[in-house]
Parts: C-alpha cells; sequence; structure tokens
C-alpha cells in the first residue's frame, strides 16, 4: 500500500530552509522520482519547508533514505539539532487521517438576532424648540399648578412642590427652558 512521508526542515539562525530547498531540491527530487515515487510536493511555510513523497512501500523509502545525495541533503540542513523532522504521512496542517463527526444542526438559538436600535438624543436646546400649537401645548402643561387639571396663569411663577407622585423633571424642564 503506498504511503506518504514528509521531510520537514525549520529555518535556523544562519541559513533560511527556503535556501536548503533551492541548494537540495534538484537532487532530492530526483532521487525520489528514479526510486520510485509515485507523487512528491514542496510546500513552503511560514517557519520553514515541507517535502511529501508518495512510495509505493516501505522498502522503496528506505532505499531512497540510504542515497548519500539524500543523506548529505539532511546533513545539510540550516539547524543539524532542532531543525529536521522526519516522519509517516503528509506534513504540515495536512488534518487527520479520519474524518471528522458532523457537527450538530443548529438550533432555533442560533438565528440572528436583529441589532439593537440606537436612540437618538436630541441636545437640549432643540427638545424645547417648538412652534405654533405645539408651544401653546407645552407652556399650558408647564404652568399647570400640581394635582389641578386646568392651567394656570402663565404670569404666576411655578411652585416647585415635593411630590411623590409629579415627575421631578416637569419641574425642572420650567426653569431650564430659554426666555424670548
Amino acid at each position: 500500500m503506498a504511503e506518504w512521508w514528509s521531510i520537514e526542515v525549520f529555518s535556523g539562525d544562519k541559513l533560511s530552509a527556503s535556501g536548503w530547498r533551492y541548494a537540495y531540491e534538484d537532487e532530492l527530487t530526483e532521487a525520489a522520482i528514479t526510486h520510485g515515487a509515485l507523487y512528491y510536493e514542496w510546500h513552503d511555510s511560514q517557519y520553514g519547508v515541507i517535502f511529501e513523497v508518495l512510495f509505493p512501500g516501505d522498502a522503496e523509502w528506505e532505499a531512497f533514505r540510504a542515497l548519500p545525495a539524500v543523506r548529505a541533503a539532511l546533513d545539510g540542513v540550516p539547524d543539524p539539532v532542532n531543525g529536521l523532522i522526519i516522519y509517516r504521512g503528509r506534513g504540515g496542517a495536512a488534518g487527520g487521517t479520519k474524518p471528522r463527526k458532523p457537527k450538530p444542526a443548529p438550533g432555533a438559538a442560533a438565528l440572528e438576532m436583529e441589532e439593537p436600535r440606537r436612540r437618538v438624543r436630541l441636545p437640549r436646546r432643540l427638545k424645547y424648540n417648538i412652534e405654533g400649537e405645539g408651544l401653546d401645548e407645552l407652556l399650558r402643561h408647564l404652568t399647570a399648578e400640581p394635582g389641578s387639571a386646568e392651567p394656570g396663569p402663565a404670569t404666576e411663577p411655578l411652585r416647585i412642590d415635593p411630590d411623590p407622585g409629579e415627575p421631578v423633571w416637569r419641574s425642572i424642564a420650567a426653569y431650564d427652558r430659554p426666555v424670548g
């Protein structure tokens, strides 16, 4: 049965892995093809290079691995202590050999929710910029005595009565309005 083998080379302090690839790429590729490789690929990654090769069996891989050109290439890696990994299978982010289990179907909680609407706050001076009938209604409302249904005269000063049933903002708004 055909098996993938990977040779992963990491960059070193003085030489990058891509420099090693350009130095030994032709020799490794030729040795793999002449010793029975069915397929090969080179991959560049951010930390080094990966040479993946597919051999029909272990005997072809062992013959390839014992070649002087391959041994010289593996001895010439940029970081001889920590810069070389040889393993069975495809390299890098090839994934697992078994397929993953399917994810469960999303429930009703996965529906997209409507975005919250932002409240538009008007500056204070624009809140009381009312013309026509709206202004008269506002004045009647602001000059009304607390607890009475009928508004009082407009010339009468507004009395602030700390009644817990009456909102405080009504009394404050009467003194904040521009005179004019």
